[in-house]
C-alpha cells in the first residue's frame, strides 16, 4: 500500500492527526482512573532510585517524554514535580495534552517533534520516555540513536511498549488477539481495540518495520550494540500499572519495559 518509509510517514502523521480526540478520551480516562497513581508510582521511583535525589530535587530533572499524545504521562510528571518537555508529531495530540494538563500546562514545554529528528541540543535530558511508541516509527533504529543524543551521560531512557499487530505476522497471535476481543465483550468492557479507520492503522502497520520482531529482544539488542552502560528489559510491566479493563483488552499484547542507561 505504501512504497517507502516517507509515505508511510505522511499516513502515519495523517492518521494520528485525526485520532486526537479519540485517543485523548483514553487519556482522560487514565488521568481519572487508577492509572494516574500506578505510574506516577512507578516512573517517581525508577527516577528517584536512578538519580538518588530527594523530593525536592525533581525540579532538577528534566525529561522529555517523547511521542507525548493527549499528555498523561508528561501531566502526571509535571504533577510530581519533575521539568517535563511534552513532544510530538501531531499538533492536534498536543492540543488535547494543553488542555488535558489544566493548570498544569504552565509546567510543560510542549513541542512539536519528529521522534526521528529530534531539535534538540545534544545531551539535553535527564530523563528520555516512551510509551507506545517505537512500534510505530519507520525508521526505529534512527529515532533510538536520536534518543540517545539528547540524553546526557549517566542519564536514563524508558521505553514502553508491546508486540502491536503481532496478529498480522502469526495466526497464534491472531488467534489470542481474536479471544481478547470476545473476553472483552463478555466482561463488558470497552474495547480499546475497535474503531473508526482501525483498519487504516492495520495497512500501516503491516509496512512498519518492527511489525511482527521479537520484542523488547530486538530493543535490547540494539542498545548492547550501541555501548549503553546498561539495558534491562521486564516483559510484563503492564501487570504494574494497567486496570482490569487493560489486562483484558491486552491480554495478548503485554506491555514490556526497556531501562537504558548511557
Amino acid at each position: 500500500m505504501f512504497s517507502n518509509k516517507n509515505s508511510i510517514s505522511i499516513k502515519n502523521h495523517e492518521y494520528w492527526i485525526d485520532r486526537a480526540s479519540g485517543y485523548s478520551e483514553v487519556n482522560r480516562e487514565e488521568l481519572d482512573g487508577d492509572q494516574r497513581k500506578r505510574w506516577s508510582k512507578l516512573l517517581d521511583e525508577e527516577i528517584m532510585e536512578h538519580f538518588g535525589i530527594s523530593p525536592d530535587d525533581r525540579r532538577n530533572i528534566r525529561i522529555l517524554d517523547i511521542g507525548a499524545g493527549p499528555g498523561f504521562i508528561s501531566i502526571i510528571l509535571a504533577e510530581l514535580g519533575y521539568s517535563v518537555t511534552a513532544a510530538d508529531f501531531a499538533r492536534t495530540m498536543l492540543k488535547e495534552a494543553k488542555k488535558n494538563a489544566g493548570e498544569l500546562a504552565d509546567r510543560i514545554e510542549f513541542r512539536t517533534e519528529n521522534a526521528m529528528e529530534l531539535g534538540f541540543a545534544d545531551d539535553s535530558f535527564d530523563v528520555v520516555f516512551s510509551r507506545n511508541l517505537t512500534w510505530n516509527l519507520p525508521d526505529p533504529q534512527k529515532a533510538y540513536g536520536e534518543w540517545m543524543r539528547v540524553l546526557k551521560n549517566g542519564g536514563m531512557m524508558l521505553v514502553f511498549d508491546a508486540n502491536w499487530y503481532a496478529y498480522l505476522r502469526d495466526e497464534d497471535k491472531k488467534a489470542q488477539y481474536e479471544q481478547d476481543r470476545v473476553n472483552v465483550k463478555e466482561k463488558g468492557f470497552g474495547d480499546y481495540n475497535i474503531g473508526d479507520n482501525f483498519d487504516v492503522m492495520e495497512h500501516i502497520a503491516e509496512k512498519l518495520p518492527l511489525t511482527g520482531i521479537d520484542r523488547p529482544a530486538w530493543d535490547v539488542d540494539y542498545f548492547r550494540k550501541n555501548r549503553v552502560k546498561s539495558v534491562t528489559s521486564i516483559e510484563d510491566i503492564g501487570s504494574r500499572v494497567y486496570t482490569e479493563k487493560e489486562l483484558v483488552n491486552y491480554a495478548s499484547t503485554p506491555m514490556f519495559m526497556v531501562k537504558v542507561v548511557l
